[in-house]
């Protein structure tokens, strides 16, 4: 998983036609050897742009998504999760 900064949304007039009515959003990695890439996220869970995020890419994207909607989507990265508070132990 990644976390990252939500730096906006990302509007597309045409796109594979089931990623219509999914929310496109840009981020920037902020930890990790990831750190400084952007990605083009799908949002499941509506974060606001300055949020930090976490993002989960790959195949555990796919099926998150695939199972959420009960379609499959082409799709890479995936915001699961809103980050309230930091604790570091």
């Amino acid at each position: 998983m990644i976390v990252g900064k939500l730096l906006g949304s990302i509007w597309a007039t045409r796109k594979y036609d089931e990623l219509s009515g999914m929310k496109l959003m840009q981020v920037e990695a902020i930890t990790g050897g990831e750190a400084g890439k952007q990605l083009i996220c799908i949002d499941t869970i509506s974060a606001g742009v300055g949020d930090r995020v976490i993002v989960t890419t790959g195949a555990s994207a796919y099926l998150f998504v695939r199972d959420k909607f009960q379609r499959s989507v082409p799709v890479d990265a995936v915001i699961v999760g809103i980050i309230d508070e930091d604790v570091s132990l």
